[in-house]
């Protein structure tokens, strides 16, 4: 891929949905009761709502950098840290057979928008040429 007007087209869609689902997984892990959090998982209700979030910041961080054009290295920051919680969603995962799909594609996607502002197609801060 070349840094061209498509590369930045797809990382954009590619930010504004993750974001959208890391925003909205957040925010449910935040409201939801402590009973409901834990039901299904071995972590307690605590770690989960620090996890959520971490997910609205790095939500947050996969946009609002390249909007306003302020501190545009954080995008891929914010990009290597959600990747780093979909290592671990994937992981605890496995156990559950198939379903394990669902965080390792989010995993490898939020992992190409690291890469591609980091590398393929930087976002640039206002005023730099």
């Amino acid at each position: 891929m070349t840094n061209s007007k498509a590369t930045h087209v797809l990382l954009w869609t590619l930010q504004i949905l993750l974001a959208a689902l890391f925003i909205f997984s957040g925010i449910m892990k935040l409201v939801m009761p402590a009973e409901q959090l834990t039901a299904q998982s071995p972590f307690s209700a605590g770690f989960i709502r620090f996890i959520g979030a971490m997910e609205i910041l790095g939500g947050l961080g996969l946009i609002l950098p390249g909007l306003t054009r302020i501190k545009t290295g954080l995008t891929p920051l914010a990009a290597a840290g959600l990747t780093i919680i979909m290592i671990g969603a994937t992981v605890s995962t496995i156990p559950l057979g198939p379903i394990v799909a669902l965080p390792l594609v989010v995993c490898l996607l939020v992992a190409f928008v690291a890469w591609g502002r980091w590398r393929i197609a930087p976002l640039r801060n206002r005023g730099a040429a």
